[in-house]
């Protein structure tokens, strides 16, 4: 069989609220996500053993990390099937490591997929993917949804407009348990989401009465996170800038690409920043 080639595009939360908490100690959220087409990249090609080489520009992030989400992925997808984990797995990491906009998950969502094409075995089922961690079963349903629960709960997302999207990151990583700890106040209510908007600016200015209820404590964490957000907010053509995640990276939506890539190529060299798609 040739070598097969999966896409793990970054995920985005456009909006974020922790509506309570299990008694466990999990969060329950309510978050519309969407991904762009910026994103990591897996290979994956036929072996006598299970081996990752990663690759791309955040590859010295994931050194000395012998056991990522990648292989817990593929040896969970193998053990699931009954059969001995056999691949030379390829990862081109891309995205920024601890960021916000799901690389790992993204990555091990992107390995369920590519490793049931090269193994001929089914999808990895729903519970699969949440043992892997609460962002795995969105990144590998791969599109726009509505996210509940602890990241189990699935629905449809509003039909989303094309828009572009600038994600920002200044090269801090965030832990996620760091960003609940820190988080103070009570919960909020569930989004109030329509079916549809007509376009990029109603998106923006409906999503602008939402929040990601993260962004505070993160921001507490790492302050250069409220710098990225003010930043945006200056750009011209930016019809609205948050947090993805529990950071730091952060996003400013365009209803054109010529404003995306210009407020692109106005941020200070020293962040990661990427121009992308999302809807349409």
């Amino acid at each position: 069989m040739a070598d097969l080639t999966e896409f793990a595009p970054a995920k985005v939360n456009l909006a974020l609220h922790v509506t309570g908490r299990r008694a466990d100690g999990y969060h329950l959220l309510d978050s519309l996500v969407v991904f762009a087409d910026a994103g990591d990249v897996l290979h994956a090609a036929p072996a006598d053993a299970l081996t990752l080489d990663v690759t791309g520009p955040f590859a010295q992030a994931l050194a000395g990390t012998a056991d990522n989400l990648v292989l817990r992925a593929a040896r969970a997808l193998a053990a699931t099937n009954g059969i001995v984990p056999r691949a030379r797995i390829t990862l081109e990491k891309h995205l920024p490591v601890a960021s916000g906009i799901g690389g790992g998950s993204a990555d091990a969502a992107a390995a369920l997929r590519l490793l049931a094409r090269l193994w001929g075995v089914p999808a990895a089922p729903p519970a699969l993917a949440l043992a892997l961690g609460a962002d795995v079963p969105v990144c590998h349903a791969g599109r726009p949804a509505r996210m509940g629960g602890v990241g189990e709960v699935l629905s449809p997302a509003p039909h989303l407009p094309g828009c572009f999207i600038l994600l920002v990151n200044p090269g801090v990583a965030v832990a996620t348990p760091a960003v609940f700890a820190a988080r103070r106040g009570g919960f909020s209510v569930p989004l109030a989401l329509p079916a549809h908007w007509p376009d990029a600016t109603a998106m923006a200015e409906d999503l602008s009465r939402h929040a990601n209820d993260l962004e505070a404590p993160a921001t507490a964490l790492a302050p250069v996170i409220g710098e990225v957000l003010a930043t945006l907010r200056t750009l011209p053509g930016a019809l609205l800038a948050r947090m993805s995640g529990s950071g730091a990276t952060c996003f400013a939506l365009f209803a054109s690409a010529e404003a995306a890539q210009a407020a692109a190529a106005a941020l200070p060299g020293r962040w990661w920043v990427q121009a992308g798609r999302i809807g349409g």
